[in-house]
């Protein structure tokens, strides 16, 4: 089994180059059909997403897997590129290499953001792409399923999935959740209805979040976004009314100052009794700083969630080594079962025609043996004697073969065994 990779990454190419380069999932459908033109002995598998466009090639046999300057060009070709104008920013990888950056990539080694959780899922479909779009068989299950294996190991067996490294998702995992037991009864208010803010009420969701409120000055957005989360909308003027009534309150929007001034602040939450958190999410801050003296008032600011994620992404490298020791160990176990699948083959045609060769010259003696009346107890130690002849004369060069599973001399002395015995495989 032969595997090799093409691509271009945030590791080495600028953005703008790779937004040129991108699929979209409707061009990913296209080339896939190409490719099984252009490569029809070979497998592919295309991913495409914002930090990589990447084609992931396997054969059987290595005159049959693409070499990576074609495999280059078809990308570029399709994006009506030249290939020698970005070249330079192309990674080719190979053999094991190849199969090790798979397994990086799907557990989120290799991601901008490292332990981040979309990769796995985006390497999952562009695998089921490559099935629908018949470019993908039995060799790339048997890559794309271990990749899954060992993403799934990285997330179980280390810390680098389990510490939150976003803003929105800290604000909720590590202070929301520890203030309050659960969200299913407490009242949340959205001030702005920005990209912060709707990534933090998707997490506040998935904790149970039920009762929310949106107020933004772009009514339109609120709706928008109410509609996404099953939330309340008010408008601007109901703002005190909104601040009385919030156990939580989230702010996010992008005023050049303030919104939330002292005075207004206790004017509101003169009407309530209990605490409140709030989350100023907003930069600069939504809320006066003076705020944070009133009684039973909590307030967290991005430079407060921004030392959380610091000290995540610290917690996360040292489980690095871990996580990688674990991807190299998946390699090496992967490479040994391919090894043994490949050699398979010729293995068992190889005794196969050892068999052949062995039962024509046993039905020759047998039937000169016959004119002799021998006994059917001195055939049948005579048939034992071949068993044990081809056995013997075999056992040296597939011992050698198993030896050499892990060894990169593998591929050429099955080669060898192939030419030496003139093995025929269909």
């Amino acid at each position: 089994m032969y595997w090799s990779m093409v691509g271009w990454s945030h590791h080495h190419t600028p953005l703008e180059i790779r937004e040129k380069l991108a699929f979209s999932k409707e061009q990913v459908g296209d080339a896939l059909r190409k490719l099984l033109v252009e490569f029809p002995e070979s497998e592919s598998v295309l991913l495409s997403t914002c930090n990589r466009v990447e084609l992931y090639s396997a054969a059987s046999e290595q005159h049959k897997l693409p070499q990576p300057e074609q495999l280059g060009s078809f990308l570029t070709r399709f994006h009506n590129a030249d290939l020698s104008d970005v070249r330079e920013q192309l990674t080719t990888l190979q053999g094991e290499d190849a199969i090790k950056h798979l397994f990086m990539v799907a557990a989120s080694l290799d991601s901008m953001i490292v332990g981040e959780a979309q990769i796995l899922s985006q390497v999952k479909a562009a695998y089921e792409m490559a099935c629908e779009g018949e470019t993908a068989s039995a060799l790339m299950h048997l890559a794309f399923q271990r990749a899954t294996t060992v993403a799934r190991r990285v997330a179980n067996e280390t810390e680098i999935h389990r510490r939150r490294i976003s803003v929105p998702s800290i604000a909720v995992s590590e202070i929301a959740s520890e203030f309050f037991e659960r969200f299913d009864d407490k009242n949340i208010l959205l001030i702005g209805a920005g990209e912060m803010g709707e990534e933090t009420l998707r997490y506040l969701v998935e904790a149970g979040a039920k009762n929310i409120r949106i107020i933004n000055r772009n009514i339109a957005r609120s709706e928008s976004l109410a509609t996404k989360f099953s939330a309340q909308i008010s408008t601007w003027d109901g703002l005190t009314e909104c601040l009385a009534a919030a156990d939580l309150i989230i702010s996010t929007t992008s005023s050049p100052e303030p919104i939330i001034s002292l005075d207004l602040f206790k004017n509101s939450r003169s009407r309530s009794a209990g605490s409140v958190l709030i989350l100023d999410l907003a930069v600069p801050r939504d809320f006066d700083a003076s705020i944070v003296q009133l009684p039973d008032v909590y307030l967290y600011t991005v430079d407060d969630l921004q030392q959380v994620c610091d000290r995540n992404i610290r917690a996360r490298q040292t489980q690095w080594p871990k996580a990688e020791r674990i991807v190299n160990q998946e390699v090496s176990k992967f490479l040994q079962e391919s090894v043994h699948r490949s050699s398979g083959v010729t293995i068992k045609r190889l005794r196969e025609q050892a068999d052949e060769i062995k039962q024509e010259e046993l039905r020759r003696l047998t039937n000169r043996l016959k004119q002799h009346a021998v006994a059917e107890q001195v055939n049948k130690e005579i048939e034992i004697a071949f068993d044990r002849l081809v056995n013997k004369l075999l056992h040296p060069p597939l011992k050698t073969l198993r030896d050499s599973a892990d060894s990169t001399h593998h591929a050429t002395m099955l080669e060898s065994l192939r030419r030496l015995f003139q093995i025929k495989e269909d």
